[in-house]
Formats: C-alpha cells, sequence, structure tokens
C-alpha cells in the first residue's frame, strides 16, 4: 500500500524528467508522432476543463499544468527540428499537417501559420495576460475588504466559526491562484514568441540543408528546398500552435469568468438566448435586409424566422413558468400553514440582539462608513480576554417599530437596557472638573446615567480643548452593549460553552479533566461556580487553576457556592490586582457581632445554605451600609467590603439587592502582600 501510494505522488516527477530526457535521447519519428498526439489530447483536455469548471479554483493548479505543457511542447518543437533538419521526415502527423491541412501549397501553409501565430500572440495570449494581471491586482486589492465582510457576516451569526474559515481560506487562494495566473501569462506569450523563432530558424535551416545535399545526400534547387522545408516546418508549426491556442484560450476562459451555479453551456444560452426582446428585434432586422437588400435573401429570411419562433417559443415558456411558480408558491405557503411543524422556527431565541430604528442604519452600513459592526467583533475580542468567555453571536437589526434615533439591547429576548442617539452628533461629557460650559442639546449617557450634552462636529476640537470627554455614536452604543455583555454574562454561559472550554483545556490537561467530570462534578455544576465567578466580574480565563481547586475541593462539598469561594481564593492575585493597585487600600469591615449574627442565621436545606435574617435587623444592616458607603465615595474611593471567607457569601447575597455592584471580598482572597486599611465598619448597632 505504502509503494503504491510512493508511486502515485512520483508520477509528475517521473513525466518531467522524461520531458526533459527527450533533448538527450532523441526519439524517432513515430515516438514524436505518438508525443504530438498526446500534447493536442491533453491540451483539449485543459480548454474543456476550463470552459466547463464552474470556479477557477476548480483548477487551482492550472498556472503549473500549464508550465508543464509549455516545456513539453516546446521540447517537441526541438525534437521536430531536429528530426525536419536531420533526416527531411518528422513523423506522419507533422506531415498531415503540412500537406492535408494546407492542401500542400507553401503559401497557404505560411499565410494560415501567420495568422494562427497572430490571433494566439496578439488577440488571446495579449488579452489573457492583461486579464489575468487586472484580476491579480484587484483580488488583492479587495482581500481587506472581503476579510471585513467574513468578520461582519459571522459577529451577525449569517456563518459560523467553520463558514468564516472556509471563506478565509478562498480568499487566499484566490489570491494565490490570480497572483500565479499573471506569472504564467508570460510562459504562454513567450511560448508564442518562441513558436515564430522556431519557425523561421526552421525554414532557412531547412533551405541551407536541402540545397547544400547536407540532408539527403543529393542538393536540390531552392524552390524545392523551400517547398519541401517549409511545408514540412509550417506543419511543425502547426502542430504546435493548436495546443498553443487551445493553452491560451484555457487560461482566458479562466481568467474571466466569474464563479457559477451552473454550467457555462446553459448560462451562455441563457444570458445570450434569453431576452424574448432581443430575439424579435434581431430577427425583424434580419428578415428587413434579407427582404430589401440586395443580400442573400434565403439565409436572412430563415435566420431571422428563426429568432422570431424561438421568441415565441420563450415568452410561452416564461408564462408557463410564472403560473407553475405561482401555483407552487400558494400549494407550499397553504402547505406550511397546515403542517404541525411550522411554528418551531419561531422558537428560537437571540442571546444578544441589539435594534434599532432606520435612522442608525448608516453606523452599521459600511458602504456608508459605518463601523459598528467593527467595533461589535472587537467587543467579542475584549470580553474573551478580560473574562475568559465567549460571547454567543451578536446580531444586529433595524426595526421599524423604533423612532429613527432609538436603539435596545435585548438578552434573550427580553429588552434590558436602550438609548437614543443623534447620528450626526458627538456626546460631550464634563469629567468633573471642567468650569467652561459650551453649548448643545442636553441629554443623559446611556449606560451610566450621567449628564451630557449633544455637540456638533464643529464643536468637537473646542470641547476636547477644553476637557470633555467627546465620544462619537458608534463608540457610545459600543460601550453600552459591551457593559450589559459583561453584566449579563453569567446568564449568557451555557454547558455547551462550558463544555467547549474544558474541550480546550483537556487538549493540555487531559488528566485534570477526567478526574474531576464526570467523577466528581457534572458540566452543570461546573457552570454553576463559572457563572458565580462571572456574576461578580471575576475572570474564568485561568481555567485550569479553576478546575485544579475544584477537583480538590468537589469530593468534601457539592455545595456550588462553597466551591465558589474556594476557586475565589485560589484566585486572590488577580482579584488582589484588580481592586488593590496602590500603595493605600481602604476597605470597609464588618462588625465581629455582626459575622456572628449571619452565621447564626444561616439555615440549610436540601437546595444549599440560604439566610433568614429579621426585617429589623436586615434594614439596619442595609442603613449602617449605606453611611459607610456614602463616605468613602464622597473621598472619590471605591467602597470594598471585607469579611471573613465564611461569610461573604452570605453577605453579598443580602446586600445585592440594594448595591448589586457593591465589591465584598473575604480576607483569604486578598494576597499577602497587599496591604489594606480599615476606615469603616458594618454594625447593627
Amino acid at each position: 500500500m505504502t509503494f503504491r501510494l510512493k508511486l502515485k505522488e512520483s508520477v509528475i516527477g517521473v513525466i518531467i524528467l522524461g520531458i526533459i530526457s527527450l533533448i538527450i535521447i532523441q526519439p524517432s519519428a513515430d515516438v514524436l508522432d505518438v508525443l504530438i498526439i498526446i500534447n493536442l489530447f491533453v491540451s483539449m483536455m485543459i480548454m474543456l476543463n476550463a470552459l466547463y469548471s464552474n470556479d477557477a479554483l476548480d483548477m487551482s493548479l492550472f498556472p503549473t499544468i500549464l508550465l508543464i505543457t509549455t516545456a513539453f511542447r516546446l521540447i517537441l518543437n526541438l525534437v521536430s527540428t531536429r528530426l525536419i533538419l536531420q533526416d527531411g521526415d518528422p513523423g506522419v502527423v507533422v506531415n498531415t499537417f503540412g500537406t492535408f491541412v494546407t492542401g500542400g501549397n507553401m503559401v497557404v501553409g505560411i499565410i494560415m501559420f501567420i495568422i494562427i501565430v497572430i490571433v494566439n500572440f496578439m488577440v488571446i495570449t495579449k488579452g489573457s495576460e492583461r486579464v489575468a494581471e487586472v484580476t491579480a491586482r484587484f483580488t488583492l486589492d479587495a482581500m481587506p475588504g472581503k476579510q471585513m465582510a467574513i468578520d461582519a457576516d459571522l459577529n451577525t451569526g449569517l456563518i459560523d466559526e467553520e463558514g468564516a474559515k472556509e471563506r478565509r481560506k478562498k480568499i487566499q487562494d484566490e489570491a494565490n491562484f490570480y497572483g500565479a495566473m499573471d506569472g504564467a501569462s508570460k510562459f504562454v506569450k513567450g511560448d508564442a514568441i518562441a513558436g515564430i523563432l522556431i519557425t523561421f530558424i526552421n525554414i532557412i535551416g531547412g533551405v541551407t540543408i536541402g540545397a547544400l545535399g547536407l540532408g539527403t545526400g543529393e542538393p536540390l534547387t531552392i524552390m524545392e528546398a523551400l517547398q519541401k522545408y517549409a511545408l514540412l516546418t509550417v506543419g511543425d508549426g502547426l502542430v504546435s500552435q493548436i495546443p498553443a491556442i487551445m493553452i491560451s484560450l484555457a487560461m482566458g476562459l479562466l481568467v474571466t469568468k466569474a464563479n457559477l451555479d451552473s454550467d457555462v453551456s446553459t448560462l451562455m444560452v441563457r444570458q445570450l438566448f434569453g431576452n424574448s426582446l432581443v430575439l424579435y428585434i434581431g430577427g425583424f432586422v434580419l428578415v428587413v435586409l434579407g427582404a430589401v437588400t440586395p443580400l442573400p435573401t434565403g439565409p436572412f429570411l430563415i435566420s431571422g424566422l428563426v429568432s422570431i419562433i424561438y421568441a415565441t417559443y420563450l415568452d410561452r415558456q416564461k408564462q408557463l413558468v410564472a403560473i407553475k411558480t405561482e401555483i407552487t408558491a400558494e400549494d407550499s405557503e397553504a402547505e406550511e400553514i397546515r403542517r404541525p411543524e411550522n411554528v418551531v422556527s419561531l422558537l428560537s431565541v437571540d442571546q444578544i440582539l441589539l435594534i434599532f430604528g432606520y435612522g442608525l442604519i448608516p453606523l452599521v452600513d459600511a458602504s456608508q462608513g459605518g463601523d459598528l459592526l467593527d467595533r461589535v467583533v472587537m467587543i467579542r475580542r475584549q470580553v474573551a480576554l478580560e473574562l475568559g468567555a465567549v460571547v454567543p453571536v451578536i446580531r444586529l437589526r433595524d426595526d421599524i417599530k423604533l423612532s429613527p434615533n432609538e436603539y435596545r439591547i435585548l438578552i434573550k429576548g427580553i429588552e434590558v437596557a436602550g438609548g437614543d442617539i443623534m447620528f450626526d452628533h458627538y456626546m460631550a461629557m464634563n469629567p468633573g472638573y471642567v468650569e467652561e460650559e459650551i453649548d448643545g442639546i442636553e441629554t443623559v449617557e446611556p449606560f451610566m446615567g450621567l449628564p451630557a450634552l449633544w455637540i456638533s462636529e464643529s464643536q468637537r476640537e473646542r470641547a476636547e480643548a477644553l476637557g470633555y470627554t467627546v465620544v462619537d455614536p458608534p463608540a457610545i452604543i459600543a460601550t453600552h452593549l459591551t457593559e450589559v455583555i459583561r453584566g449579563h454574562l453569567h446568564e449568557l454561559l451555557t454547558r455547551q460553552d462550558v463544555q467547549s472550554l474544558i474541550n480546550h483545556v483537556k487538549e493540555a490537561h487531559p488528566v485534570l479533566v477526567d478526574e474531576l467530570i464526570p467523577k466528581l462534578l457534572t458540566i452543570g455544576d461546573v457552570q454553576k461556580v463559572l457563572a458565580n465567578l462571572l456574576h461578580e466580574g471575576l475572570s474564568i480565563r485561568d481555567l485550569v487553576t479553576i478546575l485544579e481547586t475544584l477537583a480538590d475541593y468537589a469530593a468534601m462539598t457539592r455545595d456550588m457556592d462553597m466551591l465558589t469561594e474556594y476557586v475565589r481564593q485560589a484566585l486572590r492575585r488577580s482579584i488582589s490586582q484588580r481592586y488593590f493597585d496602590s500603595d493605600s487600600n481602604t476597605v470597609i469591615t464588618l462588625d465581629p457581632e455582626l459575622e456572628q449574627k449571619i452565621m447564626s442565621s444561616v439555615q440549610q436545606s436540601e437546595q444549599g445554605s440560604y439566610l433568614a435574617l429579621d426585617p429589623g435587623t436586615t434594614q439596619k444592616i442595609f442603613d449602617n451600609l449605606n453611611s459607610e458607603v456614602v463616605k468613602l465615595t464622597s473621598m472619590g474611593l471605591q467602597p470594598i467590603i471585607l469579611t471573613s471567607p465564611i461569610v461573604r457569601v452570605y453577605f453579598k447575597k443580602l446586600v445585592e439587592q440594594v448595591a448589586p455592584d457593591l465589591v465584598v471580598l473575604s480576607y483569604n482572597e486578598i494576597d499577602s502582600k497587599v496591604e489594606v486599611q480599615a476606615i469603616g465598619m458594618v454594625s447593627i448597632a
């Protein structure tokens, strides 16, 4: 089996070496006949394959094939030249082309050869070379735009990752193919020039050898030598130029055709003879020319009538097709209504959907300079880098129900955020220290709810010079969308997403994954832990550490909240780096009496543990917490609550209903190198 594979792989190398060896071996006239027939057949196959291929990449190796066939044809020219000049007999094929095709007339043969060379060199080869050059240039120039279009389709969900990879590969293959075709066209051009030179050399050399008697041993007259060797040379030239024309046509067909969905013959007939109006006009003109002018009446009348009759047939066929299409559409619609499954397609819900009014369409349309699609692609990459989770496909859709400048963000089909945008304005926000005011339309920043102004393009530079934060409309929507995704990423994380993340880890850490799943935890259990981390804004990118920690403690408890706490402690360095990045780190602690009160109020159930505090105590905690938080925020500091490890999860759940963004950490989540200072305490006194 291995020997057969190696033999198959070595065929091309053997063929190339065999072609080159013809220079040394000097085959006989009979062998040359066989080689010429092979050359004609191969050239015919190449031309027909190029004609009937739907995609230029179906013959991606055409530049290589062109080089090999050109070398083969030129070496055959060399072999035939030797036989013509040395023996005066290059074989039956060359003799036949020199006598039968040209009628044995030297002048006719030379004229036919010159015409064929002119057609091949000046028309087909020259045109194909220019088309290949322009196509290669435009293909390379269009690559960035095509890549952006793929990213946009991927982001909007029109294609998946596999489809995007295939389209990117096709773009790269097209660029390589047309670039190679641009260079390969020079082979055809050089081949045509070489054919002309070889022909003249053969004629001059043949006449000289014939006149001196060096070939046959008997001197010939100039006219006899010219008649004999010119016909043989022309026959040899025709044998070479006919395959060259087919190869040139094949190259021209490949570089001029677009990607087709059906065969070339059908498309050509449809495009040339598919318009009945054109056929009526053309047929009428032919009938008039045949009836009125001295031109041959019969052929013109017959051609015109055939055109008119065929146009009438096309009209009838179109009417029948229209009727059948209408009946089929009605039947399909009725069948769809009757089918019980016709509502299934309506049940799917987009995980993330951005809808907008028609006034914001230019922000999305790349042809109008909109870059919102590119920003959405960057959002997915940014969130993946920051939080380690794959954001579902973000779909964008215009909605006529919205006002022109309005947009809405939907998570799992439910609206969670939105805003209004002035398309041709910029949003200017005062960071707090700018005293000089500028004119603008008052508004509110959609995410933080901060006061802002809509300003025009002419005011932008002045606002930035004064210190205002100036943001363009796409950035406003992209920022809002990013924050909404961060806030709801724990809801969007599915078991399938977790499985994909674990499969990625398993490639490098198979022992870890095999030990944990499914022996200790299920995919759903791991999903709950990861969702808990994302819910509080922690990255799950270090998934190896997370899984290692779960493997260590999963045998001790199946409480997902407790396992989450163990994982948080293992991620202490990343947590400390996120919240403590200065020399003076201030926190608010909990009164030990409050911590004891919380622990004594923890109740156990089949679903896990929960906190059961009376409403009065809860309100006291909220009031005391609010005063401490206000004190820190008035000092320009981020409020961070520091508790004992066993209390953290319960206190976080308690205050989440009034302060969802409040950071609550335990002592075990702070790196030993970080120094903190308590400047406040929450109590129930």
